[in-house]
């Protein structure tokens, strides 16, 4: 037997190795990964001449980043922006030649036009995409929402003229049966759901201390 011999420049050898890049999620997020899968209904056992659950589990994630809701919207004529009634305000009535439709504003909420008849989960399935195999806590599940991007007049008057809606990343933190309303949380600029301590948001909020 004899010695392992390091050759002296074993350093720039290692310097000159091509490695190719690392599939291994590098970035910082405070989703599960479970919660980007999409839901795929094929056996597991695969069946001869038919894609594997795995491929096509990815084939529809990566299908489903391509979306984006306010171009889906805006390819139909939709002005997000349109979509929150606001107050009506006879002084400001725009000329008819303008609105290219009726000088009567929207008045229904989104809410009434709502049918989760065709979707894929129900909300406690979606809200169990937050919990990771043996962990307690729930983390927040991605998505997005219609928000104002005044935070401080939004909460004072969410019907007023002078804000702005937005389709908005944010974090859904839990879901309330009675109202069938999603409390959420907006990502900060690195896609992250913090608190004012900048400490993850887990189990909607709701700590110890209530």
């Amino acid at each position: 037997v004899t010695k392992l011999k390091m050759p002296g420049n074993f350093k720039s050898l290692l310097d000159q190795q091509m490695i190719g890049a690392s599939t291994e999620a590098l970035a910082e997020s405070d989703f599960p990964v479970q919660s980007f899968k999409p839901k795929v209904q094929m056996p597991f056992k695969r069946i001869p001449g038919q894609n594997a659950r795995k491929v096509e589990e990815e084939r529809r994630r990566r299908l489903y980043l391509t979306f984006d809701i306010t171009e889906l919207l805006a390819s139909k004529g939709i002005d997000s922006n349109q979509l929150m009634p606001r107050h009506y305000d006879p002084d400001n009535i725009p000329p008819i030649e303008e609105t290219k439709d009726s000088v009567f504003p929207i008045y229904l909420p989104l809410k009434v036009f709502d049918d989760d008849e065709y979707d894929c989960r129900t909300p406690e399935e979606w809200m169990s995409l937050g919990l990771e195999p043996g962990s307690s806590d729930r983390k927040p599940v991605p998505g997005k929402a219609l928000l104002p991007t005044d935070d401080v007049l939004g909460h004072e008057d969410p019907k007023s003229q002078e804000l702005i809606y937005e389709w908005i990343d944010v974090g859904v933190l839990d879901y309330d049966k009675e109202t069938e309303l999603y409390l959420v949380h907006k990502t900060d600029k690195k896609g992250l759901v913090r608190d004012e301590e900048g400490k993850p948001i887990l189990n909607g909020g709701i700590t110890r201390e209530g």
